[in-house]
């Protein structure tokens, strides 16, 4: 799979994502964005699974705030995250952005990346107030 992370590129698509994919959430809570998870599931056709789903999955996408704890605990649910994943699944972390509260820096989000065996290699401005960062393993969505 070859990840579109084209700015004029709508929804799923400019995640990467494709039709009938299972994409793994990890961390929702009340202040997620809403509209983006709507779209993201209208556009795959299958509604997005949470953390307890026990199955192998295409694609994840991660909420994380600074809130939420430190780097080790990131790495920890970058771990968990992409060991469901297809060999050519993607992880997007979805963070506030700059300025907001709980922002969390793409640097902080390298690092943890690092060390959970993942790369980043892509940021977008994934919805009003979030920022996404692609991850994938070496090998991966290329």
């Amino acid at each position: 799979m070859t990840a579109t992370t084209d700015p004029a590129a709508s929804g799923a698509g400019r995640f990467g994502f494709t039709k009938d994919q299972v994409i793994q959430e990890w961390g929702f809570d009340d202040d997620v964005d809403h509209a983006l998870r709507d779209e993201l599931a209208d556009e795959v056709g299958v509604e997005l699974v949470d953390e307890d789903y026990g199955d192998v999955t295409d694609s994840a996408i991660v909420w994380w705030r600074g809130s939420d704890g430190d780097s080790t605990d990131l790495e920890d649910l970058l771990v968990d995250a992409a060991s469901t994943l297809e060999d050519s699944g993607l992880i997007w972390v979805l963070v506030p952005k700059m300025g907001s509260a709980g922002h969390v820096s793409t640097a902080d989000i390298g690092e943890a990346a690092q060390t959970a065996g993942l790369q980043p290699t892509t940021s977008l401005s994934a919805a009003p107030g979030w920022l996404g960062v692609r991850l994938s393993a070496p090998g991966r969505g290329k």
